[in-house]
């Protein structure tokens, strides 16, 4: 039949959307009478959706979230600290677009990372590549490389990022090496995608957990220029998510 030979022909060309889509949308131009030129639009738009789809499931793995959160999940119940004008923005990942940086700020259990997470998946489903990682398992990772000879291949395979998230920030002093690659790290990347950092510590703290002062400003002035900062306030997300989910249960 010329269905097969068409889906055959479409997957040897490795056009799987319309070799997934093509019969359904075979019988849907039969059915309405679509001019051909109508018929072959709606299957290359399919052929484009599937592949934009495909990407965006290739890089939400690769950008190995811990947890899965969207921005409609974002709690407005309750004084999170952004307004709607402000949520909308990020949304519409102003902050990426505009080639700035973003540092969420606040205290534990405040929602950062889910925040952080929700933008990164946004992120992703725009087709944009993404790493998320916590501070701490970033500078094992940096010290597993250096061991086997790949420090400089792992540092352009982050540099290479449209966007990279570093969870948990300023939990700790750094030593002078863990800060010689954040200097290395965040120059590599200049003009070429843009952090998410979330934190504890106001940037102005993030000095004092620095041996050398000297690097400690080129690690600050790389973060937060150019940046857009939010503190995010009110009780713990955490405690309320719970809350909420227990209600949802009686």
């Amino acid at each position: 039949m010329i269905e097969e030979q068409v889906r055959k022909l479409a997957y040897n060309l490795k056009l799987l959307g319309i070799h997934e889509s093509f019969q359904r949308h075979a019988d849907e131009a039969a059915s309405h009478g679509l001019h051909p030129n109508e018929f072959l639009k709606l299957v290359l738009e399919e052929e484009v959706l599937y592949r934009k789809n495909r990407k965006a499931n290739t890089l939400l793995t690769r950008a190995q979230f811990r947890s899965h959160a969207d921005i409609e999940d974002w709690d407005t119940s309750f004084d999170r600290g952004l307004n709607k004008s402000a949520l909308r923005g990020l949304a519409r990942l102003n902050f990426f677009h505009n080639k700035e940086n973003l540092i969420l700020l606040g205290a534990t259990g405040r929602g950062k990372t889910h925040l952080a997470t929700a933008l990164g998946r946004q992120l992703c489903q725009a087709g944009y590549s993404t790493q998320f990682i916590s501070v701490n398992l970033l500078f094992e990772e940096v010290q597993a490389y250096r061991a086997s000879g790949k420090y400089l291949w792992y540092l352009k395979k982050l540099s290479k990022l449209d966007a990279l998230i570093l969870d948990d920030f300023a939990l700790r002093s750094y030593t002078h090496s863990e800060a010689t690659f954040l200097v290395d790290l965040l120059e590599f990347r200049m003009q070429k995608g843009i952090q998410i950092i979330t934190s504890q510590v106001d940037p102005k703290g993030w000095k004092a957990l620095f041996e050398d002062p000297v690097v400690a400003d080129a690690i600050i002035d790389r973060a937060i220029n150019p940046s857009t900062s939010y503190i995010i306030k009110g009780e713990s997300y955490r405690k309320n998510k719970k809350s909420l989910n227990r209600s949802d249960e009686t």
